[in-house]
């Protein structure tokens, strides 16, 4: 469907002209949907985030090429670059990780290239290297699983351009593979077209700036020739000829050699991410993303429209009433004397509740953060650790609302609330975190979290999380209760029986399509960047679906729990929390028809990893959106039973 074609053979098309926040990371008006990226925007180059301020090179002066990890869609499993017999320095330095980036598998390592700025190189020789049988089958077994190669130069990733046969629409895969297999042969890349781009203008800085990294492998057969000065060249003869040449099994030495073509851009730096954003999907994801917002929006509106005249006459109704004792109370009025009773397990609730704002407040705090560029994808790992230190210090917000809750239900053991508000999702995640740990770790992949790294996010959980959950509690707990509009009978009424469809279960299962609804488009391209390494800037549009999936959230539990009251059903509590969190079963269940379907998983523990951290992100979005129900329907039930004369 698509043809490679070098990163030479056509200059980066021109991104869309725009202002942008100022960031590195800057949103076309496409991206950012609706307007969603703010009237304000200022110019782009005008003003830099600290710490994502451009570097300038001068003429000739070297450019590192560093090389990062080895990934693979069919594993899942990364390796560091060096693991195959590829040209390694005398001494590698890691570059300094943060934690989001070990999490991550990351090893940035540099390299033997030799780049320099607007210094064009043709069939530069870096090493020549013996195979033996095990470096064959390891090349075998990497071409085998489809790993990819990862390289960086001023922190823009190598990318391949892929163009669409029959026009000149292209995309950008991340990274290129380590070689390709054909006719049961297994043929290495072995050298590289390398095309950077420049950007200049003297009338703002001095020097050049980095705006465009492809890259594009080929597999020659190469013999080393005297050079012009005397030293040893590749000869590069079939470099014209893109067929792959070098079947890695019929050789016992391999060379390595590349070529570095600069071209000048009109992409500014601020700019420079943008071309990254050029997949072949994005109009599909344009108008899905539309498609949903008005489904979404015209079902919200339905039923906030109708929830609404009808309370607004039930309430007209119960005010009117004749003070005499012949009126009968009917529909949701009629069990005002329990509708706040203490519900069954509500030790668990608070706990749940409470972890789902905290969920919640990181998550927004998060992807706000993202949008207007201070946790950019630029830099890797900036938005995995972000999230890691929000959620630490959103802490004292899961203690402080699981006590106010607790407190209202007059519980007593609060010290046990607030160790199970503390310990149980933070613990679930971290027993499921290094359980799958010690199978990559038995894999010798680069992705296995050293102990130290798992050291700190003890730290970070039993030193700062831990204490600000205990210290949001003891706010909560000195606070007076929550004040109830009705009072509770000491003797509950009896619940009437009632019909199939009014059910929990049934209930639930209903109320969590239409929050599922309204993320499944946006799930399927975050999914896809996450198991698939595809590229994934959009927030303006995760920003739109967020804002979309609480009100459906708040709407759709309030609606059940409506209808539940007028049938005299009071338990009302559990039931608003899993109308909404029982959308994580959909999205668990979409996972599944993910894997099967778009994924290529091959190996055990990669389809463990897989399973395993999509349990853990529909656990946290059972919390998240429960949390969005429960408190919308406990302000809406507060407000409507104030509303009306009790006697």
């Amino acid at each position: 469907r698509f043809r490679r074609v070098p990163p030479c053979a056509k200059p980066l098309a021109s991104v869309l002209p725009l202002a942008a926040i100022a960031m590195v990371l800057r949103f076309g008006r496409r991206q950012l949907g609706f307007g969603l990226g703010l009237s304000i925007a200022l110019q782009a180059d005008a003003f830099y985030l600290p710490g994502v301020a451009p570097t300038e090179y001068h003429e000739g002066s070297r450019v590192d090429l560093k090389v990062n990890k080895l990934t693979s869609v069919k594993t899942q499993l990364p390796y560091r670059y060096y693991v195959l017999p590829y040209c390694q320095p005398e001494a590698i330095h890691v570059s300094a990780e943060n934690l989001g980036e070990i999490l991550l598998g990351d090893s940035i390592e540099n390299s033997l290239y030799d780049v320099r700025m607007n210094h064009n190189a043709s069939c530069a020789m870096m090493c020549e290297r013996k195979l033996s049988q095990a470096d064959k089958e390891q090349f075998r077994n990497m071409i085998e699983h489809e790993y990819q190669v990862n390289w960086l130069v001023d922190n823009l990733p190598a990318a391949m351009r892929y163009y669409r046969r029959g026009d000149d629409s292209f995309s950008y895969t991340n990274g290129f593979p380590v070689g390709i297999k054909r006719d049961g042969r297994y043929y290495v890349n072995n050298h590289i077209r390398i095309g950077l781009q420049y950007h200049i203008d003297h009338t703002k800085f001095d020097g050049f700036r980095v705006v465009g990294f492809e890259v594009y492998p080929q597999s020659l057969v190469q013999t080393k020739r005297a050079g012009a000065t005397g030293g040893e060249e590749a000869s590069c003869d079939d470099a014209d000829d893109l067929s792959p040449r070098f079947d890695v099994m019929e050789h016992d030495s391999i060379i390595y050699s590349y070529d570095v073509t600069w071209t000048q851009s009109t992409v500014p730096w601020a700019s420079r991410w943008d071309v990254y954003l050029r997949m072949h999907e994005g109009q599909i994801h344009w108008f899905s993303i539309v498609n949903s917002l008005m489904i979404v929006l015209f079902l919200s509106g339905m039923v906030a429209m109708i929830l609404l005249r009808t309370l607004h006459r039930d309430i007209a109704k119960y005010n009117d009433m004749s003070a005499d004792d012949s009126t009968e109370e009917t529909g949701w009025k009629l069990v005002h004397g329990d509708v706040f009773r203490k519900p069954r397990h509500s030790k668990a609730l608070a706990v749940a509740v409470g972890s789902g704002v905290q969920l919640l407040v990181c998550s927004a705090v998060t992807l706000l953060f993202s949008a207007v560029g201070f946790l950019s994808p630029v830099h890797r790992g900036s938005i995995l650790q972000g999230m890691l230190l929000l959620f630490t210090f959103a802490g004292i917000l899961a203690g402080y609302i699981s006590a106010r809750f607790y407190k209202m239900w007059k519980g007593e053991d609060w010290k046990k609330t607030t160790l199970l508000t503390a310990f149980l999702y933070p613990g679930t995640v971290f027993c499921i975190f290094f359980v799958l740990n010690l199978f990559i770790w038995g894999t010798k992949s680069s992705g296995a979290v050293p102990f130290t790294t798992m050291f700190a996010l003890l730290v970070l959980w039993f030193g700062i999380s831990v204490p600000l959950v205990f210290l949001g509690a003891f706010f909560g707990y000195k606070k007076a209760p929550i004040s109830l509009p009705v009072r509770t009978n000491q003797i509950p009424r009896q619940i009437p029986e009632q019909p199939w469809y009014i059910s929990g279960v049934f209930s639930s299962l209903i109320g969590g399509v239409l929050p599922f609804g309204a993320v499944f488009t946006e799930l399927f391209f975050i999914m896809s960047s996450i198991w698939q390494h595809q590229f994934y800037y959009l927030f303006g549009f995760l920003m739109l679906v967020i804002v979309i999936l609480v009100v459906t959230c708040a709407e759709i539990s309030i609606t059940l729990t409506y209808f539940q009251l007028t049938n005299e059903d009071y338990n009302w509590f559990w039931r608003s929390f899993f109308a909404s969190s029982s959308s994580a079963i959909y999205v668990f269940c979409y996972s599944i028809l993910f894997y099967y379907t778009r994924m290529q998983i091959g190996h055990y523990v990669g389809a463990l990893l897989y399973f395993g951290y999509m349990f853990v992100i529909s656990y946290t979005f059972a919390l998240l959106t429960g949390a969005i129900g429960f408190s919308a329907t406990f302000f809406f039930i507060r407000a409507i039973y104030g509303s009306i004369k009790i006697d």
